[in-house]
């Protein structure tokens, strides 16, 4: 099945352009911000083609929302002209590529091919930087994990028991009715560990009851 590909660009230069080169693709257009949203729906496409001249969808602030609302889809920025910062901001957010807008059609199709490999386009000047900030982030998650586990000890029994049971999947009403007290208990029993290993939510204690089990 062929690949379903959206081009957005307020240029029909640029549409007509780029679609050259993807002739055997499955290929939408779009020209303008409303347009965008209302094909983006209709065809969830795999790759879109965005022109950061598309008013509304120039900076990574408002690129970021739209990676939000259609994960899975891999976006590939036109017309960065090699600005280091802009590029680095919009990998960040999890744009697959980025290119000038006068890339030849034929070598657009190589870049369509390899983000849907998993692989990024990028400059080869720009792969230490996002590596190092790469490195650098999972340092800090690491050592914020470390940190977590070790605020465990400082849980009351019985808060380390309800979390245990979080860790096990059980849910609130579950877990109420395990322990012989009410669910408003088990809430504030809840909001007390939140706030002891600082973390916001019960998906994040779960996963950290599973990397440091009740020994």
């Amino acid at each position: 099945m062929n690949t379903a590909i959206m081009i957005a660009s307020p240029s029909p230069q640029w549409l007509g352009t780029w679609a050259q080169g993807l002739e055997d693709r499955l290929i939408t257009t779009a020209s303008s911000l409303d347009r965008l949203y209302e094909e983006l729906v209709r065809r969830q496409p795999e790759v879109l083609l965005l022109d950061l001249a598309l008013p509304g969808m120039g900076t990574p602030m408002e690129i970021a929302p739209l990676l939000r609302r259609h994960a899975g889809m891999r976006i590939v920025a036109l017309g960065t002209d090699g600005d280091d910062h802009r590029e680095l901001a919009l990998f960040r957010i999890g744009v697959r590529g980025c290119c000038r807008d006068d890339i030849a059609p034929s070598q657009l199709a190589q870049i369509v091919a390899a983000v849907m490999r998993g692989e990024l386009w990028i400059r080869r000047t720009l792969t230490p930087r996002l590596l190092d900030e790469l490195g650098a982030r999972l340092r800090e998650e690491s050592e914020g994990r470390r940190e977590a586990v070790a605020r465990l000890q400082e849980l009351t029994r019985r808060e380390r028991e309800i979390a245990d049971l979080v860790g096990n999947g059980e849910s609130n009403k579950e877990i109420a009715r395990r322990l012989d007290i009410t669910e408003r208990t088990v809430k504030a029993h809840l909001t007390e560990i939140f706030r002891k290993l600082r973390i916001g939510d019960r998906l994040k204690l779960a996963l950290l009851i599973t990397e440091a089990p009740m020994c």
